[in-house]
């Protein structure tokens, strides 16, 4: 590292110190603490701040496995929690079983996330006295997010959010741990690839997941695809993988495997990837 890249790490880190400081008071504060996992850039820095600070038997990480999160996803998070050499549980998780999330109303991810940290409540009870902590950082309060909304009504804690860590702050620490998923693209579940009123079925879900697969096998690091009206497949990727997707031979394969899955119409989205794009639609009944 050069002195000018060493004076700015220097200085950004200083800055950093209040919300560390903080951070560090409510995770002793809390004592034990049962993380959901999902092995993403937030919920694995701080599971690794949790593990360095309280003893190994006061942390425990719990990935949940459904129909929404792709299994790679659940995978990868086994792998994270013990390359850190944390206790790590994967727990069956069947949000599909309510209707009130597979009609898929903009409340969709309030009754997840309800049913989720009900289940994750119960099982750190049995653990003895552990109390539920997630992920949610600063910048997240910009989106719709109603699944916030679940945590604060159970009494989950948000230390992230609580600390003032936005998610370059979390970006920049992780990558001076050495940690893998400093620069993991942003990841929502599955359910987020379909516009609000589209009714959701484990069908819909696993033609969702094998054309993402598809397109990050060609390359595409951040990919959403979006479905619409069950048979048209919108593509977002960064602005800057927007044209090697139409070169002939990748465009060739996408619109084919994309075929394979029943979509008869596929289209990039010029505008590329952005973060909660499905809410704009609230925004056009304002």
């Amino acid at each position: 590292m050069n002195s000018t890249n060493h004076q700015k790490t220097k200085q950004v880190k200083q800055h950093l110190n209040t919300k560390i400081e903080k951070l560090e008071d409510i995770i002793t504060s809390l004592k034990k603490v049962l993380i959901a996992f999902s092995g993403g850039t937030d919920s694995t820095f701080l599971l690794k701040f949790c593990h360095d600070r309280l003893s190994r038997d006061r942390v425990i990480a719990v990935t949940a496995s459904s129909e929404i999160i792709p299994k790679r996803e659940v995978e990868q998070a086994k792998e994270i929690a013990g390359m850190i050499g944390a206790t790590h549980h994967t727990i069956p998780f069947y949000p599909l079983q309510n209707p009130h999330f597979t009609e898929n109303s903009p409340l969709r991810c309030y009754y997840c996330k309800n049913d989720l940290y009900r289940l994750l409540t119960k099982l750190a009870k049995t653990y003895g006295d552990f109390l539920v902590v997630e992920g949610t950082n600063r910048d997240d309060e910009s989106d719709f997010r109603p699944g916030q909304k679940a945590a604060i009504e159970q009494g989950i804690r948000s230390p992230l959010l609580e600390a003032g860590f936005t998610k370059d702050d979390i970006r920049f620490l992780s990558k001076l741990d050495d940690l893998p998923t400093w620069d993991k693209p942003d990841m929502a579940c599955l359910a987020s690839r379909f516009p609000y009123g589209e009714k959701i079925t484990a069908k819909k879900l696993k033609r969702v997941e094998k054309a993402e697969e598809i397109i990050s096998g060609l390359g595409a690091k951040q990919v959403r695809v979006r479905l619409h009206d069950n048979r048209t497949a919108r593509i977002e990727v960064t602005e800057d993988q927007i044209d090697t997707l139409v070169e002939g031979e990748k465009r060739a394969i996408i619109v084919n495997e994309l075929q394979k899955l029943g979509f008869i119409y596929t289209a990039i989205d010029l505008k590329g990837y952005q973060k909660g794009r499905m809410n704009e639609q609230l925004k056009e009944g304002q």
